[in-house]
């Protein structure tokens, strides 16, 4: 009777636990996998930059590019993962218009101001960032080809 009775509590939680789809969920594609739960930069990421990188903000409450903006504009196939981690280490060290990468974004957003975190997490957040897929807006792959032309190394 104890064994059912947790069975049916178990099952209980776990339904009623799951969440609806929300408004934010159609701003998103399926582009990110399930497995990466355990890395430690994906949490730091949500943590430090989804306030102004989400992809579920909308268009109009957007504080910066979304993160698979960032991705794609500094990750190339020569691009080794040392190398994106040193990027983003030095952008996040000392944002300035002169080094900047996202020139669209800066001129919609402005120069992010600088942040204290450490070069470990930067480090985290960069190397789940180059290994993984991350959530995108459904419209990013129509605006990434639309400026892919205008983008310079």
């Amino acid at each position: 009777m104890k064994v059912l009775i947790f069975f049916m509590v178990f099952t209980f939680m776990f339904t009623s636990c799951k969440k609806p789809k929300d408004e934010q969920s159609k701003y998103l594609t399926e582009s990110y996998s399930q497995n990466d739960q355990e890395h430690p930069g994906k949490k730091l990421m949500e943590t430090h930059c989804y306030l102004c990188h989400d992809a579920t903000t909308s268009e109009a409450e957007r504080l910066g590019p979304p993160m698979i903006a960032i991705k794609k504009r500094y990750i190339f196939p020569d691009t080794s993962k040392e190398e994106f981690v040193n990027d983003m280490q030095d952008w996040i060290k000392n944002p300035n218009e002169k080094d900047a990468k996202m020139y669209g974004a800066v001129r919609r957003f402005g120069v992010m101001q600088k942040l204290p975190y450490s070069e470990e997490v930067i480090g985290q957040i960069a190397d789940y960032m180059f290994d993984n897929q991350i959530e995108q807006p459904v419209w990013f792959e129509e605006h990434y080809k639309q400026m892919r032309g205008n983008m310079k190394r």
